[in-house]
This record gives C-alpha cells, structure tokens and sequence, in this order.
C-alpha cells in the first residue's frame, strides 16, 4: 500500500489491527505507532518492523491516523494532535461512544472523520467493524477504512445514528457468547462432565452452529426448529430458557448497552 498510516494507542485492538495490514499487504515501512510506554513501542518496532513516533509527530507525517485509545483518553489525544493535523488528513476513531462530531469540534476545519467500532475478535481476524462517515468524510474515505478494518474482518456501513445499536450488538457482543459458554460449562460440570471436556462440547458446538448461520441462509428459528423435536430434550430446555425470561434479559441488556453508549458519546459516561 502507498499511503502511510498511523495507529495511535496501540493496545491489543490496535495491534490486531496493525498485524492484520501487514498480512493483508500494507508495508511495515508505511505505518507509524505510538505508545504511551517507551517499552511498548520498542517492542512492536521488534515484533513487526514498524516505526514508533510521537502523536505530533504521527499527525504530521501520515496519510490516516487511527485512534484506538479508550474513549476517556480520548479528548486529551486530539487536544495534543490538533495543532499538526493538516485538513487533507483522514482521522479515524475506533474508540466507543465517540462520535465524529466530537473529533470535529476538536480537529481543523474541513478535517475528514470517519466513526469505526471493531470487537475483539479482529484478534484472529474475525471482526465485525461498523462504520460511519462523519461530515467531512467522501466515499473514498469509507473505501480507506473498509480496506483497513477489511484486513482483520468484516465490515459494515451504518448511519452514525445506529452506532449506539451496533456497539451493543457486535461491540459487547463476544461478551455475551463469553457469558453463555460460561454459564453452560458449569451446567455441564453440574450434570457431570469434567470441566475440559464440557468447554470442549460447547466451543465446538457454537463454532458450528455460528458457520452454519452464516452459511445456510436459513433464518435461525428454522435452524432452531431443525434441532428441535416433539417432546424432545431441546424443546424441554428452551421451555425452561422462556419460563425464565432469557429473551427479554437479552432485550434488556442489550439496551443498557445501547444506553451505557449514548452516555459516552454526550460526555457523561463519568
């Protein structure tokens, strides 16, 4: 790839990300790091062949700056960045509840912002990352950041009015598969199985399950209903799953989830 990128902040999402554009082809002569700790940055130089630099000095010289620091840091960043942005830069953010106007507010005029949620299985390249375009952004600024979140996953183009929705869904969503695998291991524990063998049974069965509805095109009731027979074992669960309002719970928390993002993006997520 012919443009520089910066990725500042570089935690565990911005080192999957900076390891999956390498993959994917980016040259590691073409993108920049940063790191609060001296020590972190030596060591993505080592691991990866990349360029540490400072946050003035990664806006000064990159085509694309990626800020991965987590939402509370992030106004304290584009504070120390602002000054050396050019308006030809494309800023993008990959923090939750940080809308494009934020950065705008705080960026030179005419700045391009583009809004991206990633989840943590960008960790083995299996992300989904939703993106929206701020005001300033054009459709080749949206191609930019599909081609570099492409490099670590699917992406998906939204309205920024839904990111709240989509940072409930896919943005928390592996905790909550975390939460059930959890849950089932220690069902399967209490019916009798040694704990390794039953974390066995459920990873592999929700591998399966999720490649086939991402696969078969069937709707996932029709996927339930072909587990499910008459006065069978499934139907037995899933009766006792409703009598305990599972449903509604996940309603509810992805809610508060939608809502625990809303109060970020307004500055009062304290």
């Amino acid at each position: 790839m012919s443009q520089k990128v910066a990725v500042l902040g570089t935690g565990k999402i911005g080192e999957a990300l900076l390891s999956g554009m390498i993959r994917g082809g980016w040259n590691p002569s073409d993108l920049l790091v940063t790191a609060r700790r001296p020590e972190r940055a030596e060591e993505l130089r080592t691991r990866y062949g990349v360029t540490p630099v400072g946050n003035p000095e990664a806006a000064k010289s990159a085509d694309t700056l990626i800020l991965t620091v987590k939402p509370q840091d992030m106004g304290a960043l584009v504070e120390e960045l602002a000054p050396h942005v050019p308006a030809d830069r494309l800023v993008i953010s990959g923090a939750a509840g940080i809308t494009t106007a934020f950065l705008e507010e705080r960026l030179p005029a005419g700045v391009p912002v583009v809004r991206v949620m990633p989840n943590t299985p960008a960790l083995v390249d299996e992300a989904m990352s939703v993106i929206s375009a701020g005001s300033h952004a054009t459709a080749a600024h949206i191609e930019t950041a599909e081609q570099i979140f492409g490099s670590v996953g699917q992406t998906l183009r939204v309205p920024e009015s839904q990111q709240d929705a989509c940072t409930a869904l896919s943005g928390s969503g592996p905790a909550y598969f975390y939460y059930l695998v959890e849950a089932m291991t220690d069902a399967g524990i209490l019916l009798g199985l040694p704990r390794d063998k039953a974390h066995d049974l459920i990873v592999q069965s929700a591998i399966g399950a999720a490649v086939m509805l991402r696969d078969s095109g069937e709707h996932p009731v029709k996927l339930r209903e072909n587990v499910t027979s008459p006065a069978g074992t499934t139907i037995s669960a899933i009766r006792e799953l409703e009598n305990h309002g599972v449903r509604a719970a996940l309603i509810a928390a992805l809610e508060a989830a939608r809502d625990r993002s809303r109060e970020l993006a307004s500055g009062n997520g304290n």
